[in-house]
């Protein structure tokens, strides 16, 4: 069970992993071994997975951001285990998910622009032996974006 310590630790860990146990210890009134300790045992329970760095993806060339909806036409168990293995193995493809709905997955693509978005469609995406539809929406404004989850 986390109590508010942790809690403010799992905060200020994901506002920036690279503070230091003593610049944690000082924001948290604690000294720098139980904070060690906290960490520790925050990583060994799982709440912290792992650290990671925020990419800026304009700055590495990924100025389009797109969602696709994919339904699949074929839903038994193997079909669905083979589409999964297959989609991660697609760099372009940053974030996918299994949802409920019209639709059965939705995915999250990050390509240079419109050009490597049909590339990646045409040559990728549509290779998929079990792909139904695709309904694609592309990002215009980035409002927020936040890696963070709400730790209460």
């Amino acid at each position: 069970m986390l109590d508010n310590t942790d809690k403010s630790l799992l905060v200020l860990l994901q506002k920036n992993a690279k503070y230091t146990i003593k610049e944690l210890a000082a924001k948290l009134n604690l000294t720098a071994t139980p904070i060690f300790e906290r960490i520790k045992r925050l990583e060994n329970e799982g709440y912290i997975q792992n650290y990671k760095a925020v990419v800026d993806r304009k700055k590495i060339g990924l100025s389009l951001i797109t969602f696709c909806n994919v339904s699949l036409k074929n839903h038994e168990t193997t079909m669905i285990a083979k589409f999964e293995k297959d989609i991660v193995q697609f760099s372009e493809v940053i974030e996918c998910y299994h949802i409920a709905g019209m639709y059965d997955y939705l995915i999250k693509v990050m390509v240079k622009d419109m050009d490597e978005y049909q590339e990646f469609v045409a040559k990728k995406l549509a290779s998929l032996e079990n792909l139904g539809q695709v309904q694609s929406s592309f990002v215009m404004t980035e409002v927020k974006t936040n890696a963070s989850l709400p730790v209460e």
